[in-house]
């Protein structure tokens, strides 16, 4: 299967608040407008049992992604056995024979030294219950993931307001050849907010947009596309997702990146404002 360029970020699938109608609505529109990759994680609420219910018969035609490592009952959590059986709970729930990737969510450094983990997903992999596995998560961890080598795929931040893996990460995982999925390429919509949103997940990128002034450099171009375009066409991103409830959004995603990566010189433009308004914390949003 032939991931797409963009994905959907499956999280919100898993609210209550979705229909049902809707949520159907969002998947297999997807799937007929040429979107084959779909992210979820055992976390997301409802999100991986309502995929396995949409896609039915249709299994073919996508690349299913999860992430485990915690959460299942009478296990401790990022353990063998939570990585195995989460595994083995997420063919289930999803209702198919394998999986394109599982990914452990997040998990500090400290864990992936312990390589108890990591050996869970060789293992379900030689099973030929994965086709690949890898590895969600941010800065030094990532950075271990990477050098862990035995990962085919990474899942990180990359966006406007979130570039550090542009310098070290990315680069070194192309070499490797190593899929790396963009998260959170809107960084949340900064520009939605006129004022600081105090207490939202935004709040951290709503001061990087501000404190860059990134809008001076995109004119008439709407942020959500710049920031789409730039992540998406990071040397070494291969997937980019976009999380929402609406078929409609994705497909304006979608369309938004048929025209293709911004000007070199927006790119480099970017960059260096990021650089030189960095005050040293501007680290990877998990």
């Amino acid at each position: 299967m032939q991931w797409s360029k963009i994905g959907l970020g499956a999280g919100q699938l898993g609210s209550d608040s979705l229909p049902d109608e809707q949520a159907a609505q969002l998947v297999l529109g997807a799937i007929d407008a040429g979107i084959t990759l779909f992210d979820t994680a055992r976390g997301y609420g409802r999100s991986e049992a309502r995929l396995g219910q949409i896609v039915k018969g249709r299994r073919a035609q996508i690349a299913l992604v999860t992430k485990v490592g915690y959460g299942v009952a009478g296990v401790a959590d990022w353990t063998y056995d939570a990585v195995a059986q989460g595994v083995d709970e997420a063919l289930r729930t999803l209702g198919t024979d394998y999986l394109d990737a599982a990914l452990l969510h997040s998990c500090s450094e400290e864990i992936l030294a312990r390589h108890d983990c990591t050996q869970a997903l060789l293992d379900a992999k030689a099973a030929g219950k994965l086709r690949c596995i890898g590895y969600s998560g941010e800065n030094a961890a990532l950075k271990r993931a990477l050098h862990t080598a035995c990962f085919d795929v990474l899942e990180c931040s990359v966006s406007l307001c979130d570039q550090r893996v542009l310098h070290e990460v990315l680069p070194q995982a192309r070499e490797r050849g190593v899929h790396v999925i963009a998260k959170r390429a809107l960084a949340n919509a900064p520009w939605r907010f006129a004022r600081c949103p105090t207490g939202d997940y935004v709040e951290e990128y709503w001061w990087r947009w501000t404190t860059m002034k990134l809008q001076d450099l995109f004119g008439d171009l709407p942020p959500a596309v710049a920031a789409l375009r730039f992540a998406a066409f990071a040397p070494g991103v291969s997937s980019v997702l976009v999380g929402t409830t609406r078929l409609d959004h994705l497909l304006l995603a979608r369309d938004a990146l048929s025209q293709g990566p911004l000007p070199s010189w927006q790119v480099e433009a970017v960059r260096a404002r990021f650089v030189a308004c960095d005050p040293g914390w501007w680290v990877g949003q998990i």
